[in-house]
């Protein structure tokens, strides 16, 4: 049988509809927020039809990113109190639905997403990640698909190359240069997307743009020089990691026939 594998970005789902919902005194809005987020799980499993699904959340702690930068993520919303003391029933309500969510101490939701998808890839799996987060791009490949529930649209590598000039082969470096305001990844001073999709199209990778900065002439060249450790701090922020030990089974996120078939 072919292993149809969907990985939810379960707080990138949770969070979307929460804010979408009408407001209300609590715990009424989060209880109709809970809801919604089910039944938006349910049209999602019933659009991809998976073998197997799970979702992830982040794990508690600091993370490796915020070690490495104590500003990553600084100035993003925090979690609503009430939302975040009502995750323990999203869960429960997931595992009605048949659906699994895990999560390791001290890790994001990103990379263990990342190093599932990779692994189900690697066994030639077909991986799809519902998220409408950008950073997933970068795994896009034929085995793994990235899917935006929320715009019903498939996000391939046609997608990728129209929103950032590059393929997702590039789009570490990419943000490595340009930075990424959403995750305040700093990126270089003064450069955005559009220079640092010309930088690569002209030197094909990050190590490749710092090594022609040697020879570049005007203020460019100077930020690329003065700022080349940032940038390459910068792309180890930008990269999902793919390699965890995890420590779990393909086959403890299997999906019984019956809620497969539950639209």
């Amino acid at each position: 049988m072919a292993i149809r594998f969907l990985i939810v970005d379960a707080l990138n789902l949770i969070r979307r509809v929460h804010a979408a919902t009408p407001e209300d005194k609590e715990p009424q809005h989060t209880e109709a927020a809970r809801n919604a987020t089910v039944q938006s799980l349910k049209r999602a499993l019933g659009h991809a039809r998976p073998t197997h699904v799970v979702a992830v959340f982040d794990g508690e702690g600091p993370t490796w990113r915020d070690k490495l930068y104590a500003d990553y993520k600084a100035g993003r919303k925090p979690m609503p109190e009430a939302l975040r003391a009502a995750l323990s029933s999203y869960r429960k309500s997931f595992s009605e639905l048949g659906v699994a969510s895990v999560s390791k101490p001290a890790l994001e939701a990103d990379d263990v997403v990342a190093t599932l998808a990779t692994k189900a890839a690697e066994h030639e799996s077909e991986a799809i990640i519902l998220s409408t987060d950008h950073a997933y791009c970068q795994l896009i490949s034929d085995h793994i698909a990235l899917r935006d529930h929320f715009q019903k649209q498939d996000r391939d590598r046609g997608y990728v190359q129209k929103k950032f000039n590059v393929p997702p082969e590039q789009l570490v470096d990419l943000w490595a240069l340009a930075g990424s305001a959403s995750t305040h990844i700093p990126g270089v001073p003064g450069i955005g997307l559009k220079t640092a999709a010309k930088l690569l199209h002209e030197h094909e990778s990050l190590s490749q743009v710092l090594e022609a900065a040697a020879n570049m002439s005007g203020k460019l060249g100077n930020t690329l020089r003065e700022n080349s450790d940032r940038a390459r701090m910068s792309r180890e922020l930008s990269h999902l990691r793919r390699d965890l030990e995890l420590g779990w089974n393909l086959k403890e996120f299997s999906l019984s026939p019956p809620t497969r078939a539950d639209d």
